[in-house]
């Protein structure tokens, strides 16, 4: 049965509790029964000063993006200082009279979702200021099988809050996980914790925990959108719909001008398992082409074990472009931390010159893309820091 980090640490009752906390959390947090963190700890007697928000804020409804204000919480009557505004750290003056920092936020397991950047500049801030930090365990929704890891491993030339060390884009891990690796490969230092989540083994995927689903963020709003996000999101550097403003964003794509009939042919021809395309239409209610009918395709997923998302994504970009060179076009993606939303595919994939992969012809930009997803090596680099 799983459990989460929150749920171990309601039950150990610490020392620390009367102690001044610092929680850095989202309304995705709860306990395994469904209880906001927050909410369960102050239940509890843990005495939380200040609360933290991520990107998209406290109540996750923050656009993907959008900067995030200061605010109050109305749950608890808590300040909530943002993390995702002008300042994407804690600062002296937040942590003054705060001793223990607590971290319970869920993630998606893909690099370029900035909870976990949140998390590490939240590390270095309690490094700076010499706070305790407790990481509040979570499994990875996406499962912890480091054999479905893809990449590429971030290249330090394109670092970005998407991305701002070497990591795959599909890293298997958890965030306690991550935590410890940085902890020492960036010499950060940090008094760090971590509650485990006990229940959960690598091969797991979130139906597999028998727990309902709790949206992360918007767009993030069932299991199927998490596990394709690592390539479907490469979609936000393109004049091509990643599904947005719909109830099933990632895993559907268009665009007004594609022909999802024959786009979802094409895709199914080549032959990968575990998903299936079909054609579909859709009318996004913000984002691109908002209120305008979108034609392309529906992602079925068969296999969660077999699917290879990054390389779905990348494959499913080059057959449009291929397919619709007059209409395709490569464009920016402005947010709060990259407001000319310049090279955003580079800070997606993690590479320079991204978009000239995408010249090669098909046939070698198939072997291009298998070969730098591939990370032969990230097994051994993580494996001193893995918990389960």
């Amino acid at each position: 049965m799983i459990r989460f980090g929150i749920d171990i640490l309601l039950k150990q009752q610490p020392s620390w509790k009367l102690t001044n906390i610092g929680l850095v959390t989202n309304n995705a947090a709860t306990t395994f029964n469904g209880v906001l963190s927050r909410k369960a700890l102050l239940d509890a007697g843990f005495n939380i000063k200040r609360l933290f928000s991520p990107e998209h804020g406290l109540d996750v409804n923050g656009a993907d993006g959008d900067a995030i204000k200061d605010t109050f919480d109305t749950v608890t009557g808590l300040p909530v200082t943002s993390l995702y505004g002008e300042n994407l750290a804690p600062s002296q003056s937040d942590l003054m009279n705060i001793d223990i920092l607590l971290f319970d936020i869920p993630d998606v397991g893909s690099r370029f979702y900035t909870y976990l950047w949140t998390m590490t500049y939240v590390m270095e801030a309690a490094a700076q200021y010499s706070k305790i930090l407790i990481i509040l365990d979570r499994p990875n929704p996406i499962s912890g099988n480091l054999q479905l890891t893809e990449g590429p491993m971030l290249d330090m030339t394109t670092t970005s809050f998407l991305g701002r060390w070497p990591l795959p884009i599909r890293h298997s891990c958890t965030l306690g996980e991550l935590a410890i690796y940085f902890n020492t490969t960036r010499n950060i230092k940090v008094s760090l914790e971590i509650v485990p989540c006990p229940g959960w083994n690598r091969n797991m995927f979130q139906p597999d925990w028998l727990l309902p689903f709790v949206p992360t963020s918007p767009a993030m709003q069932s299991f199927e959108s998490m596990l394709l996000y690592p390539g479907i999101c490469l979609l936000e550097a393109t004049n091509v719909s990643e599904g947005r403003g719909t109830f099933l964003p990632f895993c559907i794509l268009g665009a007004p001008w594609i022909d999802g009939t024959a786009l979802a042919t094409a895709f199914n021809r080549l032959g990968h398992t575990g998903v299936k395309a079909t054609n579909t239409s859709y009318v996004p209610r913000e984002g691109k082409y908002k209120h305008e009918t979108c034609h392309g395709i529906k992602l079925e997923i068969s296999a969660p074990q077999e699917i290879r998302s990054v390389i779905n994504g990348l494959l499913i970009i080059q057959l449009i472009r291929t397919m619709y060179p007059d209409h395709f076009s490569w464009r920016p993606y402005p947010t709060n931390v990259n407001p000319s939303g310049a090279f955003h595919l580079d800070r997606l994939l993690g590479i320079s010159n991204s978009e000239s992969l995408f010249d090669l012809p098909f046939l070698v930009f198939i072997d291009k893309i298998k070969q730098m997803t591939q990370i032969h090596d990230w097994k051994q680099q993580i494996s001193n820091y893995l918990i389960y």
